[in-house]
């Protein structure tokens, strides 16, 4: 068999183990990276957040020329999909993006190899796949991120009962599609196949959408999602799923069943670590099966690291960015450090929703006391001329002294407009070093402005 030996090897090609190979190189690091798909950048690139916003902005776009230009005194008729071009158009930019990342791999001169990674001891492991080989080196980084989370009676056949892979790829649109689960990736699929045409039940085991979201920003996405024509079933357990026919059938709990053309399970993403082999080395887990590690990423197997989905947190594509390269640094200059207060959530959904820091019902459930400063989208001249003004800024911020704890925002482009509130908030900022920032005008920022203004109740434009 071949050997090769390094400073470091990485399993797993995502948006956690690409930058963390890239920074290693960048520090003088030997490196090597086994990932078993055929292209780099984990599911983030090839079947999540990539393709997934390709489909967002194409639906969004058909939306909007059919229902929305006509008040711009823009005539267009007989506006129709062509889905076959929308998917085209989605893969031609997640090649793009796998390409590019394997050009910075060749820049970074990072060897990639094409198989499974096993753990065999910690300081060896076996490449099983196209590049059979057995690696040598100095520290190990798990990254091999997370697949879909099952639900115990549903049967996928990733024909008519699918996971976000395949809802990613409908030849056509489906005439129904019942979404299990009200979370980030439900909602962006569901927005996906209403849009162009799809009649869309999300049912929710909660009381609510968006768990772990600001309440009160996630009851307003509710009631916007509702008018955009997607229904709820909130308080609903799914009993089973299953393939019927040329269609499927969704059992629930005190209902009657429920039949769709097709079923997405949308109930949340598991760590990946299975074939590691890290039972045998006795690498630790915790009762979820996520790696324990900590606070620079190593295991309690000295020369073993792990980042991203298969540790505890938010399963998002740039925390585990941030942890990659944190966990690099601190192996070669002793210092790595993620802030994990200050990591956004988006939902790239019409309108977007974005959020960073403490949501109000958790401050509720503390001591500490917090003013809050709101504005509307309505109020937003820029919102106005753009024709999108539903949603608001809300800012959190500690009563006695005024640092900004959270920031939730609901409105157009609220997923760039986060970045200056974790930009804010990553400096120790208070709501009064945001309300005395000049804002451009018009821009949407400005209602970040307003928002921190009316923390203090003073919001000039309402």
């Amino acid at each position: 068999m071949k050997t090769a030996t390094y400073d470091l090897v990485v399993i797993g090609g995502g948006p956690g183990g690409y930058p963390a190979a890239i920074r290693a190189a960048q520090l003088g690091l030997s490196v090597g990276c086994i990932e078993r798909e055929s292209a780099l950048g984990g599911t983030c690139v090839r079947v999540g957040c990539i393709p997934s916003k390709a489909l967002l902005e194409s639906s969004e776009r058909f939306v909007e020329t059919r229902d929305e230009l006509s008040a711009h005194g823009i005539r267009v008729e007989n506006v129709s999909v062509d889905i076959a071009k929308m998917l085209a158009r989605k893969t031609q930019i997640v090649e793009s993006n796998t390409k590019g990342v394997d050009f910075l791999f060749k820049k970074n001169k990072i060897k990639r190899y094409r198989g499974s990674g096993k753990l065999l001891s910690s300081t060896k492991v076996l490449c099983e796949g196209e590049d059979n080989i057995e690696i040598e080196a100095k520290n190990i980084l798990i990254a091999t991120g997370s697949t879909v989370a099952m639900l115990p009676g549903v049967e996928l056949d990733y024909q008519n009962v699918v996971t976000s892979t395949e809802a990613l790829s409908f030849d056509q649109v489906p005439q129904h599609l019942v979404v299990i689960g009200a979370g980030y990736i439900g909602l962006e699929l569901g927005s996906v196949w209403r849009r162009l045409g799809a009649k869309v039940t999300v049912l929710e085991y909660l009381d609510r959408i968006l768990p772990g979201m600001d309440f009160e920003t996630a009851t307003e996405a509710h009631k916007l999602f509702q008018k955009q024509g997607l229904e709820f079933k909130l308080n609903t357990k799914v009993l089973a799923a299953r393939s019927d026919g040329d269609g499927a059938v969704v059992e629930i709990e005190g209902g009657e069943a429920i039949r769709a053309d097709k079923v997405l399970l949308a109930v949340g993403r598991a760590p990946n670590t299975q074939g590691l082999n890290i039972e045998a080395l006795g690498v630790q887990v915790d009762e979820r099966g996520r790696i324990k590690v900590d606070d620079g990423f190593a295991t309690n197997v000295p020369g073993v690291f792990a980042i991203g989905d298969v540790i505890a947190g938010p399963m998002l594509a740039h925390k585990a960015t941030e942890e990659g390269i944190a966990c690099v640094e601190k192996l070669v200059t002793g210092y790595g450090h993620v802030n994990y207060n200050t990591i956004p959530g988006i939902v790239y959904t019409a309108p977007e929703i974005a959020t960073v820091g403490q949501t109000e019902d958790a401050l509720k459930a503390t001591p500490t006391a917090y003013r809050k400063g709101v504005f509307p989208f309505s109020a937003s001249g820029r919102a106005r001329c753009m024709g999108h003004t539903d949603g608001r800024v809300k800012i959190l911020a500690d009563a006695i002294t005024d640092r900004i704890l959270g920031v939730h925002i609901i409105g157009p482009r609220a997923g760039d407009l986060i970045a200056e509130a974790v930009a804010a908030m990553e400096f120790g900022a208070s709501s009064e070093d945001l309300a005395r920032t000049c804002h451009a005008h018009p821009t949407l920022s400005e209602a970040i402005h307003e928002a921190a203004l009316a923390v203090d109740g003073r919001a000039i434009h309402i």
